[in-house]
């Protein structure tokens, strides 16, 4: 395939620590690495990111906005009319051979392919009408009604469609997509330097972990993340094995705080550490340090991206059986538990006091990833949707 020039829209603080920026970001990183250059336009929030074939266009802040939440907001509403305006002006201006759209910018990629034909590529990171209810935000029937029928209209005007689980491949589907569609899984990860046994013993110092297990939790403090869930289980856990700590390591330094105090209300003084968010160089050393990574989403179907970061990580996994989790991992990758307090302390006890078959369990993980997980085979998907995708939009520009 020629080298191609890509305008991609992201409404998204680019670059911050969580899961649809770093998706984007190895989306990016995919493209520029095959040759195709890539006009980002994105929030005026978040961190620069030098790639070599990148340009990062950010829009204007509205008055009054700050920051932007994870989740649906009056914030993001306001938001996304400059980035609108802005990848409107740049797709109209020429010169891209294709609208590569993230999110709720889907709408907008398939208004400027029926404008100008602009061959639109969505990458469909969740379903926009499920995000209410997973959220618990604008919840309402006129409100998700208006997203069903944007999600109807990005998907019918969509030459290709990336879906990053194979749960949103199945809602594509349903809502009535026939093109080109590629699950391509948010399993590629940034280069993370080697870490020592010094360096864990130093970390574990730090954070006064103790000599004993450690459980670790990494990444974004939503409701929907279950924090409520963990506290139950590590409070039922400390009740058998005193000697058990528990690490959560993510969210604002605010957010952070507040759950190290609903720790304590829990009785949990010294036995849970809060950690607001690191750098994503440095999460893979947190996650050395604990001897289990657990996750306890309560809700969803699109597969968390730390789920992928935990399968690399050599430490068994404990979550909750819900098709977020399941979809990816099955009971030889993981220790699948009912998603309720009594449920993860059950499954944590079972592996403190069976360190072999943890052992098995990361084993078991680490072989998924050789298999099925590899950077090889997201390159292959990607390539192989582009393609799809502007062989469809030539195919339709014929028919027109």
């Amino acid at each position: 395939m020629n080298a191609l020039r890509i305008l991609m829209v992201a409404p998204q603080p680019f670059l911050r620590p969580r899961g649809t920026p770093f998706s984007v970001l190895h989306r990016i990183r995919a493209l520029v690495e095959q040759g195709h250059a890539v006009d980002l336009v994105t929030y005026p929030f978040g961190d620069d990111v030098e790639l070599e074939g990148l340009r990062i266009v950010r829009t204007a802040r509205p008055p009054g906005i700050r920051d932007v939440a994870i989740g649906p907001s009056v914030g993001k509403v306001l938001l996304d009319l400059p980035l609108f305006r802005q990848a409107w002006k740049m797709a109209r201006g020429g010169g891209y051979d294709l609208v590569h759209t993230h999110e709720e910018a889907g709408a907008l990629g398939g208004w400027i392919r029926r404008r100008i034909g602009l061959p639109h590529l969505y990458d469909m990171h969740s379903s926009l009408p499920l995000q209410f209810g997973n959220f618990g935000r604008f919840d309402v029937r006129p409100v998700v009604a208006t997203f069903e029928r944007s999600e109807r209209f990005t998907l019918n005007h969509s030459d290709g469609v990336i879906a990053i689980c194979d749960a949103l491949g199945k809602r594509a589907r349903e809502v009535g997509y026939a093109g080109p569609l590629e699950v391509i899984e948010n399993t590629l990860d940034l280069p993370v330097p080697e870490v020592t046994e010094r360096e864990i013993d130093e970390l574990r110092h730090a954070l006064d972990l103790g000599s004993g297990p450690v459980v670790a939790y990494t990444g974004t403090l939503e409701q929907y993340q279950g924090m409520g869930l963990l506290l139950d289980a590590a409070r039922a856990v400390h009740e058998r094995r005193a000697d058990v700590r528990f690490l959560v390591v993510g969210g604002t330094p605010a957010e952070s705080a507040a759950l190290a105090g609903r720790a304590r209300d829990h009785g949990l003084d010294g036995a849970l550490r809060t950690v607001p968010a690191v750098p994503p160089d440095r999460v893979h050393l947190y996650q050395q340090v604990a001897d289990i990574l657990v996750t306890t989403r309560t809700r969803g179907t699109n597969t968390p991206l730390k789920i992928y970061q935990y399968l690399r990580s050599g430490r068994p996994i404990v979550a909750t059986a819900i098709e977020s989790h399941t979809q990816v991992l099955d009971r030889s990758t993981a220790q699948l538990v009912t998603p309720d307090g009594a449920g993860v302390a059950a499954g944590i006890l079972e592996l403190v006091d069976d360190p072999e078959r943890g052992r098995a369990l990361a084993t078991a993980a680490g072989r998924l990833v050789r298999e099925r997980f590899s950077d090889e085979a997201y390159h292959t998907g990607l390539q192989r949707i582009l393609a799809a995708a502007l062989s469809g939009a030539s195919r339709s520009g014929e028919q027109r």
